[in-house]
């Protein structure tokens, strides 16, 4: 069994925990009220400007010229689509947007993996690619006409994404072919809590988080 087999077969739980959430849910009807997505959209443009420095990161430490292009490619789509989705939601551009506890909990849970080796880093960025995508393709089978998030919904649902998930899942296997056995436990773990993170961040969308003191 492959690396990202054994380790989806482990993580498989959360993600249908995440179908269920009443975000997703909601956003496939397309019954999400405004508020909570552009709260959303707002947390994920902060995620995904960290996200994307870790993918150049990770680009400069992995072995391989096609794999450190692969990495760099991930980055600069990743910057390019989602500034363009994003700023096509956030209209008003004067909006201050601050990282909510989840937000922060999981870029901060993200840049320390550029302390593990880079097997492990790169894993803990998987679940962003095949989550999402996963997702995209659930919320496209019931989504229907006339749905507000229709181009969010697309963009995760496109067959360039799942090439581009495609290919980040077949990179972390053949790191996990060629390193040890703990550390492919640990590229495991990563993946895991990543993962954990993914539903803590639509949980923490659709609850609007603040701040508590």
């Amino acid at each position: 069994m492959k690396w990202s087999e054994d380790t989806w077969s482990k993580a498989e739980h959360i993600y249908r925990s995440i179908l269920c959430l009443p975000f997703v849910r909601e956003l496939s009807a397309g019954t999400l009220s405004k508020e909570r997505f552009l709260f959303y959209i707002g947390q994920d443009s902060i995620y995904i400007e960290n996200y994307s420095k870790i993918l150049a990161h990770i680009a400069s430490r992995i072995p391989g010229r096609s794999r450190m292009e692969d990495f760099l490619k991930f980055a600069s789509d990743g910057i390019l689509v989602e500034r363009i989705l994003h700023e096509s939601f956030l209209t008003d551009k004067s909006l201050s947007i601050l990282p909510t506890p989840t937000t922060l909990l999981y870029n901060s849970y993200e840049a320390s993996m550029a302390l593990e080796p880079v097997e492990i880093e790169a894993a803990a960025i998987l679940p962003c690619f095949w989550v999402y995508q996963k997702v995209g393709e659930e919320i496209m089978k019931g989504s229907r006409g006339g749905n507000p998030y229709s181009p969010w919904i697309e963009t995760y649902a496109d067959e360039s994404f799942a090439a581009s998930t495609g290919r980040a899942i077949e990179i972390c296997d053949e790191l996990a072919n060629n390193t040890t056995k703990e550390i492919r436990e640990r590229m495991t773990e990563a993946f895991i809590t990543s993962t954990k993170l993914e539903w803590m961040f639509w949980d923490s969308a659709y609850n609007l988080e603040k701040w508590k003191i």
